[in-house]
């Protein structure tokens, strides 16, 4: 690709010195400097695009009545176009290069490595963007290790854009400071609930629609065998246990964040077992909305059961994988799941 000039170059000065006169090939010489703006820097440009004038002189020699004058007139004002437009390219390249920067921080901050394992608790996490240039989103998760257990959290924003992500910014945050100081559940999705009324009352009120987020807070109390789910509205875990799978639907429902004006503070936390040996999988509604050609939405417990012998890692690897073969290689929203299995000290690690 970066030659491609140079071969256009070569190509139509062997086609306008072997073919006869009356073709002028010569007259394309011009669409070498051009090609060469959105690909090489200043000086190389017009490098080529002297070389081009050189050629279309040595032409002339051979040929007299080309139209030299006017073929030359327009390489070298094609050619000082090309030098203009590939100095305005690279400045917009460093300046894209420089928002890449500060939206792959911002991500570290939002989304930042989780551990892999957390005393007995092995975990992985998986984030997609939609868009392919894409780095941050209004999906989100956390983990944490707590006096009280290691608690996790997964979310997604309603709405797009900046506001999207400063919700999901401000749960994520809060959530880092209440899951240490809060005893329970409740009061962490308390504290929540709080913090995203405040960020949606200091924003504009045309933006109001996209400040409220359906969440997931799991616990896994220390040496504990079992699991504690408050789910806020949001799609319901699928657990892996002895190669079965289970969809733990919360048997209340809960409020999403922010919408308790309009629907109340209700909160139920549901608690299951949750053995050695156990995973569990939490994702957005990105994963179970995406679908294929023919409209179908993917089968998410379906492709859980083929997998259940997978650990997280490669758990999340094939969802990846799977997910964008399914989607035709598109994305159409953004997806974010954390793999979670309580491990089996008595057997060994694959």
């Amino acid at each position: 690709m970066l030659l491609s000039p140079v071969l256009v170059t070569v190509v139509v000065t062997g086609l306008a010195a072997s073919t006869p006169r009356e073709i002028a090939f010569s007259r394309l010489l011009p669409a070498a400097p051009a090609l060469a703006a959105a690909l090489w820097p200043v000086l190389p440009t017009v490098l080529l695009g002297t070389f081009c004038l050189l050629v279309m002189v040595g032409l002339s020699f051979v040929y007299s009545d080309l139209g030299t004058p006017y073929t030359a007139a327009a390489i070298a004002a094609v050619t000082l176009a090309a030098a203009y437009a590939s100095h305005l390219r690279l400045q917009r390249e460093e300046t894209l290069f420089q928002v890449r920067l500060v939206a792959d921080a911002a991500q570290k901050v939002l989304l930042r490595p989780l551990p892999h394992r957390v005393r007995d608790v092995e975990i992985e996490s998986l984030y997609l963007a939609a868009q392919e240039q894409a780095r941050i989103g209004g999906d989100f998760y956390e983990a944490a290790d707590t006096p009280h257990g290691v608690r996790l959290l997964i979310g997604d924003v309603r709405g797009k854009g900046l506001s999207a992500v400063g919700v999901a910014s401000a749960v994520t945050n809060c959530f880092r400071e209440s899951a240490y100081d809060q005893p329970d559940l409740r009061a962490v999705v308390s504290r929540l609930q709080i913090t995203v009324s405040r960020y949606g009352a200091a924003v504009p009120a045309d933006d109001q629609t996209e400040h409220f987020a359906t969440v997931l807070i799991a616990e896994i109390p220390h040496g504990g065998r079992h699991i504690s789910i408050l789910n806020c509205g949001h799609p319901p875990p699928v657990f892996v246990r002895s190669g079965e799978i289970h969809v733990l639907e919360p048997t209340l429902a809960s409020t999403p964040l922010n919408l308790s004006a309009l629907l109340g503070d209700h909160y139920h936390v549901d608690t299951t077992a949750f053995l050695p040996g156990d995973q569990m999988l939490l994702y957005t509604d990105g994963v179970t909305e995406t679908r294929d050609r023919a409209g179908e939405f993917f089968p998410l417990a379906d492709w859980a059961r083929r997998h259940n012998q997978a650990t997280p890692r490669e758990l999340l690897d094939r969802l990846h994988t799977d997910l964008f073969h399914y989607a035709g290689g598109r994305l159409d929203d953004d997806i974010a799941a954390l793999a979670v299995r309580y491990r089996n000290t008595g057997v060994p690690e694959r």
